[in-house]
């Protein structure tokens, strides 16, 4: 265990490496689908905001 991250998960660390993980994150990857989707939405010039709106994903 190695303490809690910003959204109150449980961060674990491997003794061996020291890197750290979440089990079951929060935050998961966006899929080479929604990214396609994505990159046209922006050649059209909608705003990224409305395009995070849009599809449930974050602006970052």
């Amino acid at each position: 265990m190695n303490g809690i991250n910003a959204t109150g998960k449980q961060n674990h660390r491997y003794q061996d490496c020291g890197r750290q993980l979440v089990l079951d994150p929060l935050k998961q990857p966006i899929s080479d689908e929604k990214k396609a989707l994505i990159d046209r939405l922006l050649l059209e010039r909608i705003p990224l905001a409305g395009i995070a709106r849009s599809i449930p994903v974050s602006e970052s």
